[in-house]
């Protein structure tokens, strides 16, 4: 445990993620927050951006390339893809320890990631590094990573629920993987076809010939034994937040499935496998860094996982902080422990 406060960094605290994790920061018992950055927002007073944050959080936000960022114990990176890359080496040599909310250290091979991301990858050498922090399979490693790749939102949701199927051999040829996410997951830089009133009593599917979390996904899965062939399509709903997914495992046992995800998950703190049959809803989980799981078998044999997170909790800045708490030692549920908000 700390004896004292880490000093935090959030480098792109403007957006959405950002402002989940000067929430935290601010509630948790063992970190302060040194110092929030932002290119579009520089010298402004943060509550002033965040009125939610009024009377609770009283700094500015300071320019990208503060130098008070090299004074953190921990830096928080919720930047677009390609800004994390160019940064975290000197801030690394500078005795920094990262975790990165963008997709930049997701993927081991360079080669794959520039060709989701169609630009050159500008730090391959640490992607071996690299720790991806889906955290509950990965405590041992993050107690000494210098850079934890937090995963994404979509991949959160999935391989939480599928990690423990792979590594039983549960897991078929064929997977289908349908995901819904609310349209916070588009990020608060204005869009119109993210704009609420473009999405309002609609649903409509996104990235239908390939998405960037795919080989995300794909990557999980083997590291933890299996090589399926999958199919992911992402959808956007009319919701602020939440992410729901549904993995269409094909015929199987329901009750072996279910076990083994009970085997795994029955003592953690943010994971919650529910009764056979039950119906999870993203309201029950927003606001939360929980996930919950059911298991599902179909009249005609077939199996279906149900997994939901808030995407900008457990889906982002909550995972983020667990990390964290892991990192440094901390209690893991630390600045967690929000219950969700219903309705």
């Amino acid at each position: 445990m700390a004896e004292k406060s880490l000093l935090v960094g959030v480098i792109g605290a403007a957006g959405y993620t950002g402002l989940e994790l000067l929430r935290i920061i601010h509630g948790h018992p063992y970190v302060k927050l040194h110092v929030a950055t932002s290119r579009s927002h520089a010298g402004q007073p943060i509550a002033d951006i965040f009125p939610s944050l009024r009377g609770f959080v009283q700094s500015h936000f300071e320019p990208a390339e503060s130098p008070r960022l090299r004074q953190c114990d921990v830096l928080f990176m919720a930047t677009e893809s390609g800004v994390a890359m160019d940064m975290a080496p000197e801030l690394l040599a500078s005795g920094c320890r990262i975790v990165d909310l963008s997709a930049d250290f997701r993927l081991r091979e360079a080669r794959i990631w520039e060709k989701w991301y169609g630009k050159p990858h500008g730090a391959a050498d640490l992607l071996a590094e690299a720790v991806y922090g889906l955290a509950e399979w990965a405590r041992g490693p993050l107690v000494k990573a210098r850079l934890v790749a937090n995963p994404g939102c979509y991949p959160t949701s999935v391989l939480l629920a599928m990690a423990p199927l792979a590594r039983d051999g549960l897991l078929q040829d064929g997977l289908v993987i349908n995901s819904l996410s609310g349209t916070s997951g588009g990020g608060r830089t204005p869009r119109t076809d993210m704009m609420f009133s473009e999405n309002a009593g609609s649903a409509r599917a996104y990235g239908t010939s390939g998405h960037r979390h795919l080989p995300e996904i794909e990557q999980g899965v083997r590291f933890f034994g299996a090589s399926p062939a999958i199919s992911f399509l992402p959808h956007l709903i009319p919701a602020s937040r939440g992410i729901f997914s549904t993995i269409h495992l094909g015929r199987g046992d329901a009750a072996l499935v279910h076990e083994s995800l009970m085997g795994v998950y029955h003592n953690e703190p943010f994971i919650d496998v529910m009764p056979m049959g039950s119906q999870p809803a993203t309201n029950m989980v927003l606001g939360s860094n929980m996930c919950r799981i059911a298991v599902h078998a179909t009249p005609g044999g077939a199996v279906i996982v149900l997994s939901v997170i808030d995407n900008l909790l457990k889906g982002a800045a909550g995972q983020a902080v667990q990390n964290m708490n892991i990192m440094f030692g901390l209690q893991e549920t630390s600045g967690l422990e929000a219950v969700a908000l219903m309705p």
